[in-house]
């Protein structure tokens, strides 16, 4: 089964086109099928039992309250994903990390979908290993969605 993707625009810091929420959700969606085509889920992973995943896009006060609430680790982060199928972004870390790295925002925060994605897969980045294994996963999934995620908009 290949889930459904929801993005909601849940704050209203960083102005997000409607368009890029349309984007977010087709490639979204791509990405999980892929993920899961590529058999690249774990035997327990939630992602393969999931109809839909809902993606919040959030403010850093929110992304820091849940970070906080949820993980006991102060301060804003990019991606936290629950295991029931919601994946929250940080919209303010994905901008500043787009321009940290030169990348148009809409990239980042597919990156982050695909990131989110892949922990429901059953994908860890604690220890370097796990973050390299999942980069490895991560970013060929980014190349290939891009370009229609781009032109979307």
């Amino acid at each position: 089964m290949n889930p459904e993707l929801i993005v909601g625009n849940n704050q209203s810091v960083t102005e997000i086109p409607e368009a890029w929420l349309t984007a977010l959700e087709r490639s979204g969606a791509l990405a999980a099928k892929e993920i899961l085509a590529a058999h690249l889920a774990t035997d327990d992973a939630p992602l393969p039992e999931h109809d839909c995943v809902e993606v919040a896009l959030v403010d850093d006060e929110t992304s820091a309250r849940v970070h906080e609430q949820f993980m006991g680790i102060p301060g804003e982060t990019d991606v936290i994903t629950f295991h029931h199928g919601e994946i929250v972004i940080g919209v303010e870390v994905a901008f500043r990390q787009a321009e940290e790295n030169g990348e148009p925002p809409l990239r980042e925060l597919l990156r982050y979908i695909v990131h989110g994605l892949l922990h429901l897969a059953g994908h860890e980045d604690e220890d370097p290993a796990e973050r390299a294994a999942m980069e490895a996963a991560q970013e060929p999934l980014v190349a290939k969605l891009w370009p229609m995620t781009g032109q979307a908009v």
